[in-house]
């Protein structure tokens, strides 16, 4: 009994007296795949984008963050790759922090995943969130605190991308994010081997329960979740998405 309950207040495995997952990290399998689940609420003022230093140069990882975090007397609960970069660490895609907009939306056609029409945007003003079809967001007028763009959008009002397809070859490692639990919660998810991206897409609407989800790279994703005991430094990292207290 000590043993449970001194996992529950690491936020290892956590649950709602619904029997839903609430707020915290684990560890899930579905379909024959692995994954990490981290759920945090919609209105979690925690919640946070960060790209740039004080020196204007990019974080490039979890490290620098963290390092960056304890000369403030913060630490770091939850970081994740937060959309694809260029070679200089630069968001390819629209990327806002603290209302300002460090880049702006990107709909040019091109190759990649990123340009698998229709890509998206995940965003956060003023203790709301959302996962939204790009041009959907830009036509919105929305002007959030946070934004990230990246693609392609996984699963779209509850179906998935149309791209997808259950036979396909192509198997990495990915990490996205989803709005679930009727708008109130956003679940992180990272693969703990290869998927395609029909299964990874159906994940978050079957057992996840997002009508709406966003890739947001794969490869290169990494996970920092403090409650697990893991940090991964394999990659350097553009936009993360973190939570600090």
């Amino acid at each position: 009994m000590l043993q449970r309950l001194l996992m529950l207040a690491a936020g290892i495995l956590l649950f709602s007296d619904s029997g839903e997952a609430a707020e915290g990290c684990e560890r899930m399998e579905a379909g024959g795949a692995r994954y990490t689940v981290c759920r945090f609420e919609v209105a979690d003022p925690r919640l946070r984008f960060h790209l740039n230093g004080r020196d204007g140069s990019a974080f490039g990882g979890f490290s620098a963050l963290e390092r960056a975090l304890e000369s403030e007397g913060k630490s770091l609960v939850f970081a994740m790759n937060g959309g694809m970069y260029h070679s200089d660490l630069s968001p390819v895609g629209l990327y806002i922090e603290n209302g300002e907009t460090l880049k702006p939306a990107n709909i040019k056609p091109g190759p990649g995943n990123f340009h698998m029409l229709p890509n998206g945007v995940f965003w956060l003003h003023g203790g709301e969130a959302g996962v939204t079809e790009t041009r959907a967001f830009l036509n919105s007028g929305r002007q959030p605190d946070y934004a990230t763009q990246s693609g392609p959008m996984l699963v779209i009002d509850g179906q998935l991308h149309p791209r997808f397809f259950p036979e396909s070859r192509s198997y990495k490692i990915r990490n996205g994010v989803g709005l679930c639990n009727d708008g109130r919660t956003l679940a992180f998810a990272i693969t703990n081997g290869a998927v395609n991206f029909w299964s990874f897409a159906a994940f978050f609407r079957d057992d996840l329960g997002c009508p709406n989800a966003l890739y947001l790279d794969g490869t290169i994703s990494s996970l920092h979740a403090s409650s697990l005991g893991r940090s991964d430094r394999l990659f350097p990292m553009g936009p993360m998405i973190a939570v600090i207290d």
